[in-house]
């Protein structure tokens, strides 16, 4: 069956299960190789990516919604997402479905809700859903180099507006880097968030107030520098952070 087919045989099916006009958007970001990852889909339909969205069931609430479309779309589970915004532009996906005539279930105006989320790649194994091709983590220095369908573009943006007003007052980083770091690696994932170098003295001194961090009785050898201390994060002191926020940054 090709991808358009595809379509026009689940048309009538989604119109039973699922709301019409509603869908959601999570925006997953991931950090490697001191740079901003985020998990797209390539359709079968038109070769171009997408964030691993879907439908809302006529039977769930929008949260539970979300974490099944991503256990269907990319095999993703144990994810905890934050609602950051809203996207109802009238024509958003016209143009996507172009090909098809307006009975369509996917077809029909749709406002989608984005969510974000921050996961270390390594944690996941990715399983592409029947619609689409591959799904893959892409670097965000390489997202104009891609084709992205929709307004998918601009959700990814508000996406990181939104984690860097974040950033200020509550912790990042758990999710996103392995279990024991160095401060400097620290340091590199809040400036790749920022967009700016941050003075290391500065950085040092406020992420320690914070009193997130666990000091380590190791090192890390790397050649024959001198190695620099490891950390890990307080799980209890970083979960109250994140209830409370942070007086200190």
């Amino acid at each position: 069956m090709d991808s358009i087919q595809q379509f026009l045989h689940k048309s009538d099916e989604m119109k039973e299960i699922f709301l019409p006009h509603l869908s959601a958007d999570p925006v997953i970001f991931g950090f490697d190789q001191n740079e901003l990852k985020v998990l797209l889909l390539k359709m079968n339909y038109r070769k171009q990516w997408l964030l691993p969205g879907g439908y809302v069931r006529k039977d769930e609430d929008l949260d539970e919604a979300v974490v099944r479309i991503l256990q269907e779309r990319v095999g993703i589970t144990g994810v905890y997402l934050e609602e950051f915004g809203v996207f109802g532009k009238k024509n958003r996906s016209e143009f996507y479905f172009e090909d098809f005539d307006e009975t369509l279930f996917h077809k029909q105006r749709f406002v989608t809700v984005g969510y974000y989320a921050l996961y270390n790649p390594d944690r996941f194994k990715l399983i592409a859903d029947e619609y689409s091709e591959t799904c893959e983590w892409v670097y965000l220095s390489k997202l104009p180099e891609i084709e992205l369908a929709m307004d998918h573009r601009d959700i990814i943006e508000k996406a990181l507006l939104t984690l860097r007003e974040k950033i200020s007052h509550k912790p990042i980083g758990y999710n996103l880097l392995p279990e024991k770091f160095t401060l400097s690696e620290l340091q590199k994932l809040y400036e790749v968030i920022f967009g700016k170098e941050l003075n290391r003295g500065n950085f040092y001194r406020k992420i320690k107030n914070m009193g997130i961090l666990k000091k380590l009785d190791e090192q890390r050898k790397v050649g024959a520098h001198k190695a620099p201390d490891l950390y890990s994060f307080d799980k209890r002191k970083y979960r109250k952070a994140l209830e409370n926020g942070l007086n200190s940054w």
